[in-house]
């Protein structure tokens, strides 16, 4: 027989005494049973969770079969907010171990205390001497010493962390292990034996069994997959983002001030964008932040300048958020514009070549003469977001707009005019070849 089997094998006596300790705690509690599935929806419900009919069915069925519930999908779709929930509705405690990776069981199960061992240890000293004071070897005093260890290792110097603590507790908790998948597989080990028989084993004390099985909830984001031990001992289901009513039911349900015209407007901006190929699509909480945000900032309409303002709400990578800025624009309107935030500036700079000043347009050389500038655009100040700046680079592609010296006849002025040339520029310019400028190179 296998190990798994064996193990399997021994589930089914503490199973039957969880599901009769389970039964008492919900005499005792009345609100903490669901009478149906269409209970555990309208309770849901007053606390502000809408669950559709698969998610209910599975809360159900977790009540009676006292089981855990895997929740798997992708950020945001409200699996965290169902053990919170959960233990709204049944009056339970919630206790959560946020899960990360290099977790090991000092974070999920419990820890001893060497800090207060050490102190007793310090503070019983002379009681320590006493017992080893008439100790004829030193065999013996370890031996003595020994006897007493049991006195340091007890529930005194245990310290209890989420896992213990929900076995532990005297009163029905909600155990919620968040983001499972970021811990390594070491830790989906450490927790078989709570899911499968609601117990933690402590070596040196022994074994806690839960008085009161606790609701565990355990999620996942998918990020690798999990054991099938794991998955065998819970129930599972796969949450994914909801119908377009449904997430508009929720934005409704969260009060965010905007209007249901608009929040509805804003439902399917929200799910083209998860359309997009982007790192991280917006979650259902993101969603509604987008909605109180817009609510906030008084908006009457769903512009592409208000969206592209505030899309870093649910947009939170840099690519994303380009991709976003282009897409919106379509999704509203497909004529509309977004300006870009992040590139839009003004500013004027000056150039200065080969001694010629260059000013927005004309430029004066040191023959005093004046003419257009080729290079108008090198020098200017500009708004990207300048409603003229078309009509103004039309206006330059106009025919016969440069002079006949433009590219460089020589001698010519923007008059047609032959210019004077000085003694000393032209012995600049010719010096070459007049042999007072650079020396010949040998061939």
């Amino acid at each position: 027989m296998s190990v798994d089997s064996d193990i399997d094998s021994t589930t089914t006596t503490p199973s039957a005494s969880a599901s009769a300790d389970h039964a008492r705690v919900e005499t005792d509690s009345p609100r903490a049973e669901f009478d149906s599935v269409d209970d555990v929806i309208r309770r849901f419900a007053e606390v502000g969770y809408l669950a559709d009919q698969r998610l209910a069915t599975t809360v159900f069925l977790q009540s009676r079969l006292v089981k855990p519930v895997l929740l798997e999908g992708p950020a945001g779709v409200g699996k965290t907010e169902l053990a919170k929930a959960l233990a709204a509705v049944t009056g339970r405690t919630l206790l959560r171990l946020q899960c990360y990776e290099g977790q090991d069981e000092t974070t999920a199960l419990y820890e001893w205390d060497y800090g207060k061992q050490l102190l007793y240890t310090q503070v019983l000293r002379e009681k320590i001497n006493q017992v080893v004071a008439d100790a004829a070897s030193l065999t013996e005093a370890v031996d003595r010493i020994g006897a007493e260890e049991s006195v340091f290792f007890s529930e005194r110097f245990l310290a209890p962390r989420p896992l213990l603590q929900a076995v532990q507790s005297g009163e029905p908790v909600v155990l919620l292990i968040d983001e499972v998948d970021r811990a390594d597989e070491a830790l989906e080990a450490v927790l078989l034996e709570l899911l499968a028989e609601y117990q933690v084993s402590v070596p040196e004390i022994g074994t806690f069994v839960a008085e009161h099985p606790p609701m565990v909830i355990l999620t996942s984001n998918n990020t690798r997959d999990l054991s099938a031990a794991l998955k065998r001992r819970c129930l599972h289901l796969s949450l994914d983002y909801p119908s377009a009513d449904r997430e508009l039911e929720i934005i409704k349900s969260k009060e965010t001030g905007l209007s249901e015209t608009l929040a509805a407007q804003l439902v399917d901006i929200v799910r083209e964008l998860r359309e997009l190929d982007l790192r991280k699509a917006p979650s259902i909480s993101e969603a509604v932040d987008w909605a109180r945000t817009l609510a906030v900032l008084g908006a009457e309409e769903l512009t592409p300048a208000i969206l592209a303002q505030t899309a870093n709400v649910v947009v939170k990578y840099d690519r994303d958020l380009a991709k976003a800025l282009s897409a919106i624009p379509r999704m509203v309107d497909p004529n509309a514009e977004v300006p870009d935030e992040r590139h839009r500036h003004g500013h004027s700079h000056g150039h200065s070549h080969g001694g010629h000043s260059h000013s927005h347009g004309d430029h004066t050389d040191g023959d005093d003469h004046t003419h257009d500038d080729p290079h108008a655009d090198a020098s200017h100040t500009h708004d990207e977001g300048d409603s003229d700046g078309r009509a103004v680079r039309a206006a330059k592609d106009s025919p016969g707009r440069h002079a006949d010296n433009y590219y460089g006849a020589p001698g010519r002025t923007d008059a047609g005019t032959t210019s004077a040339v000085s003694s000393s520029q032209g012995g600049r310019s010719f010096a070459a070849r007049t042999g007072g400028g650079r020396k010949k190179r040998p061939f």
